[in-house]
């Protein structure tokens, strides 16, 4: 068996610990919210496939409405509650996916919505959540001073609480990405799952365990935040630092799906920024799909390890696509700059006329286009008729660029490349 079952055998949880929903429960959700949520599409990636070296099939979780799997679970909690509850309201603390997806289908069924957010959260979550008729309060300044108020509120107001992953009824309604996913690909032998707090990889292997019990199923996390990763391997690991996977950015995972795990899941693997801005970079250029930093984990994951997933048929939710337009142009350009698409080469010149001039005449040799130059005369070690240049340039490939720095290297030009972190 592998290494997290083993280690929940030895930890003795008890049957009740081990099964706070089960499979039952997410083809009853299934069943609950069809006709309303979007049954996205499960699709074979070619390319993918023929880059991984293993089979891939992509589930589109960004196409649902508010563009992530969160609706699911958020609609099945929402039509478990009484109507007395449901007409009290609900409220949750997020500043994600979940506010959306729980204020979307709240204000749909005429359930009074409440969100409360951290002050700090970016203006354009709180308004996307405001468009889909969530109420938003802004209280604290981290996640946990936000989700302290909202408990705070759910008792003075007599409201439901719906947590964004800590609950069987969410955690069941994710869990039906996983049974769409083995109807229309039962030839899967692989899940590939992001992880956060653990709804979805809970639901998701709860259903995919009963359905494939040798289904092998991995969970993947941000390297900067490997919470559930620490957990159930019973280890003390630093969680923090901005990660392109804002979505799985959890510091505590959740106490109930922290068992599912330890005792469904195969193994979690980590992934480091650069492998999921290049996932992400990856998914737009070959599927021609938009995707969050926590939706491009599962190709990360894969392209990181070949040799675990070599030759496995596997599947890979793509669980959100909401990402600000501005960081996503960021990753694009980082994904050119790592390939060798683009590059800043910096060079020591005279300050004299002609010297740039000259520099040009290779540029131009090598059918390299220079995007822009920035010259720095005064911060410098150099001589006072000295000069730092430093020049972006867009090239065809790697090997274009170095034929060029040879060129100039040649020519007696000092050049060095200004690498990414």
């Amino acid at each position: 068996m592998a290494d997290l079952q083993n280690a929940s055998k030895a930890g003795g949880t008890t049957a009740a610990d081990q099964a706070p929903f089960t499979a039952a429960d997410v083809r009853a959700a299934a069943a609950r919210i069809s006709g309303q949520i979007v049954r996205t599409p499960t699709m074979h990636s070619k390319t993918l496939s023929d880059i991984t070296g293993a089979n891939i099939w992509l589930k589109f979780e960004n196409q649902q409405f508010t563009a992530a799997y969160k609706e699911r679970g958020a609609l099945n909690a929402l039509l478990l509650m009484e109507d007395d509850a449901r007409s009290r309201g609900v409220i949750a603390a997020s500043a994600g996916n979940h506010a959306q997806g729980l204020s979307y289908h709240g204000t749909r069924l005429g359930v009074p919505v409440t969100i409360v957010m951290p002050r700090t959260t970016p203006t354009v979550k709180v308004m996307q959540t405001e468009a889909v008729g969530g109420n938003v309060v802004l209280e604290g300044e981290t996640y946990d001073e936000a989700y302290a108020h909202a408990r705070q509120l759910e008792q003075d107001m007599g409201l439901t609480f719906v947590h964004p992953f800590d609950d069987p009824r969410v955690a069941a309604g994710q869990g039906t990405v996983a049974l769409e996913m083995l109807e229309d690909a039962p030839e899967i032998d692989t899940l590939c799952v992001p992880i956060g707090g653990g709804g979805l990889i809970s639901g998701m292997s709860t259903l995919a365990r009963e359905v494939k019990p040798d289904i092998a199923i991995y969970g993947v996390q941000a390297a900067l935040y490997p919470s559930m990763y620490a957990k159930v391997k019973g280890k003390s690991m630093e969680c923090g630092g901005d990660t392109l996977a804002e979505g799985i950015a959890v510091r505590d995972p959740g106490k109930m799906t922290s068992k599912v795990v330890a005792r469904n899941v195969d193994d979690i693997v980590l992934v480091d920024e650069p492998q999921l801005e290049s996932a992400t970079a990856l998914l737009l250029q070959i599927e021609k799909t938009v995707v969050e930093g926590a939706g491009a984990a599962g190709l990360a994951a894969v392209r990181a390890n070949p040799e675990l997933f070599r030759g496995r048929n596997i599947g890979i939710v793509l669980c959100g696509g909401n990402i600000d337009t501005r960081l996503l142009a960021n990753v694009l350009l980082r994904d050119l700059a790592r390939s060798g698409r683009l590059a800043r080469l910096r060079l020591t010149l005279q300050d004299r006329p002609g010297a740039l001039f000259k520099v040009m005449r290779a540029f131009d040799a090598h059918n390299v286009n220079i995007i822009e130059i920035y010259h720095q005369r005064i911060f410098t070690t150099l001589p006072a008729k000295g000069l730092i240049t430093d020049i972006e340039c867009e090239a065809r490939d790697r090997a274009q660029i170095d034929a060029l720095v040879s060129q100039l290297q040649g020519e007696g030009y000092v050049v060095s490349e200004v690498e990414l972190a």
